[in-house]
């Protein structure tokens, strides 16, 4: 992982704010989080659907802009960063694993696992990059496409090619959502191995207790703000802290409503020409109060 930084934290975030919409249908996705994550540590962020985990996810990756605060990976501050700066440093010093692999087609997963440092222009360390083919078990499959691929096969993939140009920190943003139980213990237990083995610091936003159980700390989310974390967890201590946590946290992620408003479940219906906010990755809308009965009408669906 890169030394460009003395800090024992590999990103870190000081009262992060993330509003989406203006006015009466602002919809709070982040309200003032302060959070840091741990060098060599491998780190879960949990939380219900509309609580905001991913949404800090994409803002710390520098995927996404903040509304308010400041995000740091090591001791820089990329709020400040030009795009092009913005640009290398996710290159060069962020990791990304994404639920739907995100691998090019076209390409063999040898191509794929090298594709960042190929844009950057860079070689690979032939001996780093014999030891996470190795670690991934893919040697075999080098010259596959993906869609000669399993599932659990092109995710461990996209793993390799995270951890290829070591990076400071990697991103998984439900890794194993779209995998079986069997592959997503291999992909779990591989990102376990990276953190134990290799130093490699991890956050992974998943909703799974028992992937969150391979992890050093569960951080929960709920309405924006952290609520509670557990260290060394086991998949009844994350079972026990999301059942304390669903009462409180309920499914919104701190809709705006104004005076008046309300907040749509999953099975209402709102207007068809609604001003109403849909929290990205939520279920729930905030209605402006000036919205009557609709005659025409949609309905709100689970996500």
């Amino acid at each position: 992982m890169t030394a460009g930084s003395l800090s024992p934290l590999a990103a870190r975030t000081e009262d992060l704010r993330k509003v989406y919409g203006h006015g009466e249908a602002a919809v709070v996705a982040l309200a003032g989080v302060t959070l840091g994550f741990e060098r060599g540590k491998f780190t879960a962020v949990m939380g219900a659907s509309g609580s905001g985990k991913s949404t800090l996810m994409h803002c710390v990756a520098g995927l996404d802009n903040p509304t308010g605060g400041a995000v740091f990976i090591g001791d820089t501050e990329i709020g400040r960063l030009k795009d092009k700066q913005l640009t290398l440093l996710r290159r060069e010093r962020i990791g990304f694993v994404f639920q739907s692999f995100n691998l090019i087609p076209t390409l063999t997963a040898d191509e794929n696992i090298l594709l960042p440092l190929s844009i950057a222009g860079r070689k690979p360390d032939p001996e780093w990059y014999d030891l996470i083919i190795d670690t991934v078990g893919l040697r075999d499959r080098l010259t596959h496409k993906p869609s000669e691929l399993s599932g659990g096969q092109q995710q461990r993939v996209a793993c390799a090619r995270a951890l290829m140009s070591k990076p400071d920190i990697v991103f998984a943003d439900e890794p194993t959502g779209n995998l079986d139980s069997r592959s997503g213990a291999e992909v779990l237990a591989f990102l376990r191995r990276s953190v134990d083995d290799f130093g490699q610091t991890i956050v992974m936003v998943t909703h799974d207790p028992v992937g969150a159980a391979y992890t050093d700390r569960v951080v929960f989310l709920a309405d924006g703000e952290v609520v509670d974390e557990l260290r060394s967890p086991s998949r009844e201590d994350v079972l026990r802290a999301m059942g304390r946590l669903e009462p409180a946290g309920g499914r919104t992620a701190r809709p705006a409503t104004p005076p008046g408003g309300r907040v749509l479940l999953p099975g209402d219906v709102a207007p068809a020409h609604s001003e109403a906010a849909l929290l990205p990755g939520s279920s729930e809308l905030a209605v402006p109060p000036s919205e009557g009965t609709p005659q025409e009408a949609r309905r709100v669906v689970e996500d």
